[in-house]
């Protein structure tokens, strides 16, 4: 592949796909709706998934897009959108950014989502592969405030999850862009074990210096928490995203990080690790 257009550019996953694919020797157009920001490594396009022309101008001349949206209620429609225009202009592959378990009869309203996109792409008739990612470690990031405050809060009680580090999920997405051999393949990407809150928060712990513990909550009391930092359809599915795995439906290890990648998936004591400032800083 010469050129590699990835959309979300500036998000957790986009920002780390770019300087892998640079390191496969790969150039890449950065997709991003805001005018004013240059990507360092890439050639920095402005586009919208709401605004089908501006994508179609994005995706001229590249050889493979890498699919991956903000959160948004309509994000199904945007994405399938978004197939129909890269197939429309002879882009060679697809890679979509899912969601671990994704599945057209779950109750969780995400998962409903990206498994209706999913069957569209299958349907498509244009070469690509489904990568299928866990609970995103750098998602703590978010939490600095309860962890300057020494815990951790959320309704999932011992439950495990094989949450993933999104630097690896960028890397597993840089080869199956580049190499071949991921046509019609779906991969699901994990960590290298499940971990229950309580291990998180010990992990956080060691790396910022002081006790940070894991409180259990009930669903009501997160949804309260929140209430008015998200919109009402982001929280009633991050309730439902916690309640699947207060099940026990995302404790399952795969392989496919280091079967891919060629090295381990990245463990939450290396997250914390790497991450050791951010944490250190929060007092």
């Amino acid at each position: 592949m010469d050129t590699v257009l990835v959309t979300g550019a500036t998000g957790t996953v986009g920002s780390a796909l770019i300087p892998a694919l640079r390191a496969r020797g790969v150039a890449v157009r950065a997709m991003t709706r805001d005018p004013g920001r240059s990507v360092p490594g890439a050639e920095t396009v402005v586009a919208d998934l709401r605004d089908p022309e501006s994508v179609a101008t994005a995706l001229k001349g590249v050889d493979a897009a890498f699919l991956n949206s903000p959160s948004a209620a309509d994000a199904a429609a945007h994405q399938i959108r978004f197939a129909d225009l890269a197939r429309d202009a002879g882009v060679n592959r697809l890679v979509l950014l899912s969601q671990y378990a994704a599945n057209a009869d779950s109750p969780v309203r995400f998962l409903r989502w990206h498994a209706e996109v999913e069957e569209y792409v299958r349907k498509l008739g244009i070469d690509h592969t489904v990568l299928r990612p866990n609970l995103y470690l750098q998602a703590l990031l978010a939490f600095s405030r309860t962890i300057a405050q020494g815990f951790i809060a959320a309704p999932i009680g011992d439950a495990a999850v094989s949450a993933i580090d999104t630097r690896d999920i960028a890397d597993a997405a840089a080869v199956v862009l580049t190499d071949s051999g991921h046509t019609g393949r779906t991969y699901t990407l994990t960590g290298p074990r499940a971990v229950t809150h309580t291990e998180i928060a010990h992990a956080l712990s060691v790396v910022a210096g002081r006790s940070v513990v894991f409180h259990d909550t009930s669903a009501d009391q997160f949804s309260a928490a929140l209430s008015g930092l998200l919109p009402p359809w982001q929280l009633d599915g991050l309730i439902e995203d916690y309640a699947h795995y207060a099940r026990g439906e995302a404790a399952e290890v795969h392989p496919s990080v280091a079967e891919l990648t060629g090295k381990p998936a990245r463990d939450v004591t290396d997250f914390a690790r790497d991450h050791a400032d951010a944490f250190k800083a929060v007092r």
